[in-house]
């Protein structure tokens, strides 16, 4: 369950104005890693803002971009340096500043920086009207204190100003990584009270049945989804299909994904996780590799830890032992990963 986890959407805006007096050649980079960070071609994004900054193009936004892109590659100490740099820098207007304290708070929290996050969740707190996602983030480092009446009050005004089954997955997620997915189900059973009236709705709907195990209605709304032409919705009706252990039609919806998604990332994981369960293990570590060249940080981490399990039905101790210490070192909170390592080593070892 814990691996089920959504997406933030990134908000990228295009922003000329502060661009007089500078080449052409440097205005047209500066919008090419604005237009791939949103693309989700987070290293070259990187990259390019990386060259803004030393070119002195919008230097403070220039160096929010990169930090973004740093988040979503899962370097967050790169990310924080970052954020940090662009708030040194002079000029940056209150909605920006707002926007870069958000993102810092969030990438302190997957450092476990947890007094650095309650600070900048301050400074929003007292230089900003609070919204859905101040209250949310708020509520997020008051769980990781532990403080947890704290915690739930900020997530019940999250959800009161945001209903959404966003928003309620959000928090589900959030508790769920903290051993207490009674409390996050409350709010994806308050998502399902009213009524789908598109796709996407449908989409969602299915996701937060999918999240509380219910794989009947799950896949009454993600047909529905799909008949609506939603395409995200093929690779969470083929995951309720793995649930139901079947994967011949699991394998069709992934294919489907692969064919018609822009990022086929989760679509190869979900054929790759097909090929373990019919043992066929060539297969998934092919469709890993392909996934892999084309993952986000979310979609990444699911893959790199399949890959260390094919390995190991593989009986490859070994190799299976060098990805679990890789995976471990960029993602070092996974308790599964880390009894996985255990087991490893023993095997290698003896």
């Amino acid at each position: 369950m814990k691996n089920k986890k959504t997406a933030l959407l990134l908000a990228v805006c295009l922003s000329l104005g502060t661009l007089a007096g500078c080449s052409t050649e440097e205005i047209n980079n500066y919008r090419q890693a604005e237009l791939d960070l949103a693309d989700g071609n987070f290293q070259t994004a990187l990259e390019e803002y990386e060259t803004a900054v030393s070119d002195g193009i919008k230097v403070a936004e220039s160096y929010r971009g990169a930090g973004v892109a740093n988040v979503r590659l899962g370097n967050y100490e790169a990310a924080i340096e970052d954020f940090t740099q662009a708030l040194n820098c002079e000029k940056v207007g209150k909605a920006l500043k707002k926007d870069i304290l958000s993102y810092r708070a969030a990438a302190y929290l997957k450092t476990k920086s947890y007094e650095e996050a309650l600070t900048d969740c301050q400074a929003l707190a007292e230089g900003y009207d609070m919204d859905a996602d101040l209250y949310f983030l708020s509520g997020e480092v008051a769980l990781a204190m532990d403080s947890y009446e704290e915690a739930a009050s900020y997530f019940e005004q999250a959800y009161g100003e945001d209903a959404t089954y966003d928003m309620a997955i959000r928090i589900y997620a959030v508790y769920l990584e903290q051993d207490m997915e009674a409390d996050g189900t409350r709010y994806l059973e308050a998502a399902l009270s009213g009524e789908a009236k598109n796709a996407q709705d449908h989409c969602d709907r299915g996701r937060v049945y999918y999240y509380m195990d219910d794989y009947d209605n799950a896949s009454e709304e993600l047909k529905q989804a799909i008949d609506g032409g939603n395409t995200e919705a093929m690779a969470l009706l083929g995951m309720v299909y793995m649930e139901q252990k079947d994967t011949a039609n699991a394998r069709s919806l992934f294919q489907q994904y692969v064919s018609q998604a822009e990022n086929g990332a989760k679509g190869y994981n979900g054929l790759a996780l097909c090929d373990i369960a019919d043992g066929d293990y060539d297969s998934a570590l092919s469709n890993i590799s392909s996934g892999i060249s084309a993952a986000d940080a979310e979609d990444m981490q699911s893959l790199l830890f399949n890959e260390m399990v094919v390995y190991e039905k593989k009986l490859d101790f070994a190799t299976a032992l060098q990805k679990a210490e890789e995976y471990m070192n960029m993602y070092p909170d996974d308790k599964t990963a880390k009894k996985e390592l255990a087991f490893l080593k023993t095997r290698v070892e003896s």
